[in-house]
């Protein structure tokens, strides 16, 4: 299987023993996002139509925002596009982007997963969310620390949602954050990444 084969959470839930719960993990504030993102986000919505196409929203709604977080942790930490990752013939498949542990071995070399993001194509939520809880339990796999959060991200590029596994619990965020909102919204990401980033370091 791979993990697009994974339709809904439950599948997920069921075929690994993961419980669901919903949550409020994230602890963030508004962050004013950088001014040359501001005017790319305003330059791309006047002179394109960036919910056209499912690449539409990836290149200018969703990558640019996990761009800029991610810069600040690039020394020790990777970020991946569109790279293959498996545990086993069961959990294996390419997730959209995800962040690691950069590996000691070089750049080519993929280190322990921490953040695995999907994009919810045609905005199907219960779809994103089934193969991102499995692309969460593979990481967790990979990395052999059960107690080691992972988290995920699911966006359709204008509703961005977010989850975590630790141990066999998945808890999702009960707030939902827009592109409309951009401040808001980049604060969360930013503090995903400053979450995971602060359990990897002792890894790194």
């Amino acid at each position: 299987m791979a993990f697009s084969d994974f339709k809904t959470v439950h599948e997920v839930l069921e075929n690994f023993k993961v419980t669901f719960t919903w949550g409020n993990f994230i602890e963030s504030e508004e962050s004013t996002p950088p001014g040359h993102l501001l005017h790319d986000f305003e330059f791309a919505q006047e002179h394109i139509d960036v919910f056209a196409s499912e690449s539409a929203r990836c290149h200018a709604l969703i990558y640019p925002i996990l761009w800029e977080c991610y810069k600040a942790y690039a020394k020790d930490y990777a970020l991946w596009i569109g790279k293959s990752i498996t545990y086993d013939e069961t959990l294996t498949g390419t997730p959209d982007y995800f962040v690691s542990i950069r590996s000691e071995l070089g750049i080519p070399v993929v280190g322990m997963p921490l953040i695995l993001f999907v994009e919810a194509k045609r905005n199907d939520f219960v779809l994103g969310w089934g193969q991102c809880l499995a692309e969460m339990v593979a990481a967790q796999k990979i990395n052999d620390d059960a107690a080691f959060p992972v988290y995920g991200i699911v966006s359709d590029g204008e509703q961005w949602q977010f989850g975590r596994l630790v141990g066999d619990v998945y808890t999702r965020d009960r707030t939902r954050y827009t592109v409309d909102d951009l401040p808001r919204l980049f604060g969360a990401v930013e503090a995903v990444f400053r979450s995971a980033m602060a359990n990897g370091d002792g890894r790194a």
